[in-house]
């Protein structure tokens, strides 16, 4: 269903009675959820929304978002949980395994065929033809898909778990996964042991010279496939799965052994103790004064993340604080650092105590060193490529342009893209039988588009419109909106037109000329990182000043005329359309060629 882009179409928040029939919702779909569950799956007072997207195939499906998130979808009335959600609660659904080499295919829209399946040892979840359930890998309880089951638990095994097993829906690394902050299955251990390996790991005995374990005896790896007959090219063979399979209880002994003195610590102490130990390794390693300031999300996904320790992921809401702003507010008070919100609901960095007796006696871990770590930073950030936001023009229904509106349902303030707009045009013009019979390039003015569409002084000269100048005269008095989408983010609408990024050359004591570059942040641009950019391409000085006359915003400035430079990062790095770019004809003209 997600393997493929979709689009989005509408973006509003859940209040009140909304919010209280979701949880009614949720609690008839989801019976096994507690009460205590339910309330922390769609809260009372934290933010949700609700997006309307289309499929590829053209299916309206609604999707819940809670943190950035996308937690629910729906689709034909029936609502289905999220990998995101499944994660928090692995128990959800009925689960079912399959090999790790199968999720690619999963992800690239197969279905999951029933000789993918790992038969465990203590047999499956019993269950009808029409049930919702989860997908695992063998080894993890963590879901990885959501999917209908196409037979019975009986039918599967008197089929001989042959034929297609699971209609595959939405799974970890599909585009509804994309939408949310892109974070990696966490690793649940299997309740019951899936196999003879397990049992043997559990039973500390060396599994390395033992025979293979129970699925692969009874189940020919090589015959495992997405389709029945064919062939998957990127399982592997038998002795290799047996030599993987033998050597994992020996490296998960080993790794158990090391955390046995953490076990006395509750889930949340253990991941207290990993954000402390990421946050701290970010700023002895990553973060350099000539960073600053710098925005929170961007500390916490490029260093914070890269400073986690292998097989571990950092997750706030495992933790005590639940958000990361409540937990720099702590490291805040501890006088660590200072944060401050330079843009309107944005927070950054903006002052690092290095000398702090926390950051100087911090140990880097083992298999970690600061060289390194510097590098990887230096790595992450060449890798991390901005993606240009779409920006799409709508139009808002004004109360002298409503008239012209009610008939297709649409009143005051209804926002419609210029392709609806024109569509209820042409059919209020229809409807009302107001194509001109001997030219049909004509429209006959009526009352209404007169109201609408006229000036006062025209309305006593013109009774036809031709079709072009009829739609050109309705958007332009429309109110206007925007919708940006920022690549990976839900789609905002605001009131107005979005500003152009500006450029502007001024004049300086000494007849120095400076570059001034306003609006980055609209774009999605760390005004900060464009600064940097500039000041090591054109070896002048940069600074970051608040924007005149606008609080919530900073300007760019750059010594000299930087120009060309600017429309090369804005137009060829960036990939930013030119008409979103104001000053672009100021840039210096080029002298002869000597």
């Amino acid at each position: 269903m997600f393997a493929r882009p979709f689009r989005v179409r509408a973006n509003t928040a859940i209040k009140g009675s909304d919010r209280r029939k979701l949880r009614s919702d949720v609690a008839a779909a989801f019976p096994n959820l507690s009460a205590e569950q339910l309330a922390e799956f769609i809260p009372n007072k934290e933010e949700l929304n609700v997006i309307k997207i289309y499929s590829h195939k053209g299916e309206a499906i609604t999707v819940y978002m809670n943190h950035r998130n996308p937690i629910l979808f729906e689709a034909e009335k029936v609502l289905y949980p999220t990998v995101y959600s499944l994660w928090v609660y692995p128990d959800l659904l009925p689960a079912f395994s399959t090999w790790p080499p199968v999720l690619q295919k999963l992800a690239g829209g197969a279905d999951l065929m029933l000789p993918g399946v790992v038969v465990p040892s203590g047999g499956f979840p019993q269950v009808q033809r029409g049930t919702l359930c989860a997908v695992t890998l063998l080894g993890n309880r963590a879901p990885v898909a959501v999917a209908v089951a196409t037979m019975s638990t009986a039918e599967m095994l008197a089929a001989g778990m042959k034929g297609k097993g699971f209609a595959v829906l939405h799974t970890y690394l599909d585009h509804l996964w994309e939408y949310g902050d892109k974070s990696y299955p966490p690793t649940i251990a299997p309740l019951v042991p899936d196999c003879a390996g397990h049992e043997e790991e559990q039973e500390g005995k060396e599994p390395a010279n033992n025979s293979p374990p129970e699925p692969v005896q009874h189940v020919n790896i090589g015959d495992l496939s997405l389709k029945e007959g064919d062939s998957c090219a990127e399982l592997q063979g038998k002795e290799e799965l047996h030599e993987d399979r033998a050597a994992e209880p020996a490296e998960t002994a080993s790794t158990e052994d090391q955390q046995d003195p953490e076990d006395s610590r509750t889930p949340q102490e253990q991941m207290d103790a990993l954000f402390n130990q990421c946050f701290f390794h970010a700023l002895k390693c990553k973060v350099k004064k000539s960073d600053l300031p710098l925005l929170t999300s961007t500390f916490l996904g490029s260093h914070m993340f890269s400073c986690c320790p292998a097989g571990q992921q950092l997750d706030i809401k495992k933790s005590s604080y639940k958000k990361f702003s409540k937990f720099l507010q702590c490291m805040q008070q501890q006088k660590i650092l200072q944060v401050k919100e330079l843009n309107k609901g944005v927070e950054s960095i903006v002052e690092v105590d290095w000398k702090h007796p926390e950051i100087k006696a911090f140990a880097v871990p083992e298999g970690f060193s600061s060289a390194s770590a510097a590098q990887d930073s230096k790595n992450e950030e060449r890798e991390q490529v901005y993606h240009a936001p779409e920006i799409i023009p709508l139009y808002g229904v004004s109360a002298k342009m409503m008239p012209l509106f009610q008939e297709s349902g649409h009143g005051k303030g209804s926002v419609l893209s210029s392709s609806e707009v024109r569509n209820i045009i042409i059919n209020y013009v229809k409807t009302n039988e107001l194509v001109d019979e001997t030219n049909k390039n004509l429209v006959k003015v009526n009352a209404i588009l007169c109201d609408c569409l006229l000036d006062k002084s025209e309305q006593d000269e013109i009774s036809h419109l031709k079709w072009d100048d009829l739609l050109s005269r309705c958007l332009e008095r429309l109110q206007p909106f925007h919708q940006v989408t920022f690549f990976g983010k839900e789609p905002v609408v605001r009131k107005g037109n979005i500003d152009p990024i500006d450029l502007n050359i001024e004049q300086r004591s000494s007849n120095k000329k400076v570059t001034i570059i306003k609006n980055l942040e609209l774009y999605g641009l760390d005004p900060q990182c464009v600064a940097n950019t500039l000041q090591q391409k054109v070896q002048a000085s940069a600074t970051i000043t608040p924007a005149p006359g606008a609080k919530d915003r900073v300007q760019v400035q750059i010594q000299g005329n930087q120009i060309h430079h600017l429309a090369k990062m804005l137009l060829e790095q960036y990939q930013l359309p030119r008409k979103y770019i104001r000053g672009l004809e100021k840039a210096p003209k080029l002298g002869r060629k000597k």
